[in-house]
């Protein structure tokens, strides 16, 4: 009798738990509030969760359950578990999908704060600094991760009172701590800033916008002329972007990203992400940040170049252009949109004395006899290398000054440097061995690169030639300087270039600036730009600076 009494108590006690805990549940799940001493790691999405529970059901086995348990990496909610040991997991499932329901109103919309939103900085979370489902506040625009009851996002909201939040990732928008997904027209704006998209027909029509856009400030930009942000003495990289922006096949290849879907190179993405910004037409602002892209660049050059260390952009253009195009290139053929834009080709013939001849010279064995290097002792080799941008030599400046004790500013044409590439000229080269190096042009790019080499580098110091180049804004004629190659029969030679983008050097060599002067094509304007600051310039402006790397494009007609 006493066994049988004990166990009637224990029974008694088990239900009495059972319908306690079950009150509490209730309780807590009304609430919405957890265990505050439970710390906040979950940052499943409740739809994954959902999917996931769905897929072990579907399996049926109660190992696969384990086994999913064990690999989640944020845990599942302790009381959805119990939920379901009381409820049953089809009751479960079916209760939480009909709560998490998208609606069309919701009641907080009106918070939503474009103003703070700014999508030009990383997609990592403000607490925990992960990039794995981060979410975007629409109130205060700072970043969150996860969207369960255990996540920074969640108690974001319960704290501050913020209650509409964007997948950076996926553009849907939800309404935390109640879950629900928000389906307004009125968001889409704020998807289009997020990501930028171009349909084949507006790209198309760039080129012949004229319309200013409005920034929610009430200031105007010009979609295109947008400026850029200089984190740290980074303006050697806007420069090289905004006049990259000019090149038209190359500007409409990265706006569609279905041309480069099939890259998985970060460089590659976050270039396309910029060009989309650059030339979005209902940015919030009137500039952008390229702090995404200056990430990518540092962590594929190895930090060769990084933000904080001034660089040069004749290098970062050769750079970008050589890794992008061994990004995009297919492994059936060499060739990808850099190639076909800026790739030319060069005639070398090079004149070099026989290796014997020289190592004599080196050892000094031929000092004391009267020996000359005749035609038969020179070893002549001519090859044809492929080009993206063409280096030219400038003049040394005078070592004196006039007569009122200044220093004269040496000029010269373009025309006068551009002889280096005539095939006749020669070209004294050092390394890696003495020769004499004669250059001829035989195939012209779409778009020609040039850089005048400015900067030279000693055993103390850098030196800068401060020498000007008189250089056409339009109707650059090759032809006239420098022998072409006869074009096919059905095609003509197109030798004609227009300048689209100049960049300039301004300062001394370890302490100067760069910024940039580029054609807007639509109206034919110059514009000067210099890091956040954009303004309107004369044609004649363009030529009276110190020209550090241009790009002229082909005519067409």
């Amino acid at each position: 009798m006493k066994n049988k009494r004990e166990e009637d108590n224990m029974g008694i006690e088990e239900s009495g738990s059972v319908s306690k805990r079950q009150r509490v549940d209730e309780q807590s799940s009304a609430s919405g509030i957890e265990n505050p001493l439970v710390p906040y790691n979950d940052v499943d999405d409740e739809e994954e969760d959902f999917e996931r529970r769905k897929a072990i059901n579907a399996g049926g086995g109660v190992e696969a359950r384990n086994t999913e348990v064990l690999e989640a990496e944020d845990g599942e909610d302790e009381e959805e578990e119990e939920e379901e040991d009381l409820y049953g997991q089809g009751n479960s499932l079916e209760r939480r999908k009909s709560q998490y329901e998208p609606r069309e109103d919701c009641p907080y919309l009106d918070t939503v704060n474009r103003q703070v939103l700014d999508f030009d900085f990383e997609k990592f979370c403000s607490v925990s600094l992960s990039n794995l489902n981060v979410y975007a506040c629409l109130v205060c625009g700072k970043y969150y991760q996860g969207r369960g009851k255990k996540s920074h996002a969640y108690t974001h909201s319960l704290e501050a009172g913020h209650h509409v939040y964007i997948n950076l990732r996926t553009e849907k928008v939800y309404c935390l701590p109640d879950g629900y997904e928000i389906i307004d027209p009125s968001l889409d704006d704020i998807r289009h800033v997020l990501n930028p998209r171009f349909t084949r027909d507006q790209v198309g029509q760039l080129d012949k916008n004229r319309q200013w856009s409005r920034a929610l400030d009430g200031s105007d930009y010009l979609p295109g002329m947008v400026g850029l942000n200089n984190i740290k003495e980074t303006d050697f990289v806007n420069v090289t972007i905004q006049s990259l922006m000019r090149v038209t096949p190359l500007r409409n290849f990265f706006l569609i990203p279905e041309n480069y879907q099939h890259c998985k190179s970060p460089l590659v993405q976050r270039f396309g992400e910029l060009t989309r910004k650059i030339w979005h037409a209902r940015n919030f602002k009137g500039q952008v940040s390229p702090h995404e892209f200056l990430q990518a660049v540092m962590k594929v050059s190895k930090k060769r170049f990084r933000i904080g260390q001034q660089s040069d952009p004749v290098e970062f253009m050769a750079w970008l252009l050589n890794t992008l195009h061994a990004n995009l290139r297919t492994p059936k053929k060499n060739n990808s949109i850099i190639y076909e834009c800026f790739q030319g080709e060069l005639e070398v013939v090079k004149e070099s004395p026989h290796k014997a001849i020289t190592e004599k010279k080196e050892n000094g064995d031929g000092q004391n006899s009267d020996q000359r290097i005749t035609d038969r002792d020179i070893f002549t080799e001519t090859s044809r290398m492929p080009f993206l941008m063409l280096g030219l030599d400038l003049p040394p400046p005078p070592l004196f000054k006039d007569v009122m004790e200044k220093n004269i500013i040496p000029q010269v044409p373009l025309f006068n440097i551009l002889k280096k590439f005539d095939g006749e000229t020669v070209t004294e080269v050092v390394r890696p061995r003495v020769a004499r190096m004669k250059y001829r042009v035989t195939r012209l790019p779409q778009y020609l690169i040039v850089h005048m080499q400015r900067f030279k580098k000693n055993n103390f110091f850098i030196e800068k030639n401060p020498t000007l180049v008189n250089f056409p804004v339009k109707n650059l004629e090759l032809k006239d300087f420098i022998p072409l190659p006869m074009p096919k029969e059905n095609e003509r030679l197109r030798s004609k270039y227009d300048l689209i983008a100049n960049i300039v050097h301004d300062g001394k060599p370890n302490e100067g600036f760069y910024r940039v002067f580029v054609q807007r094509k639509s109206e034919e304007l110059w514009y000067e730009m210099q890091d956040l600051h954009v303004s309107e310039t004369l044609p004649q402006m363009v030529a009276l600076s110190e020209a550090y790397l241009q790009i002229y494009e082909q005519q067409q007609q």
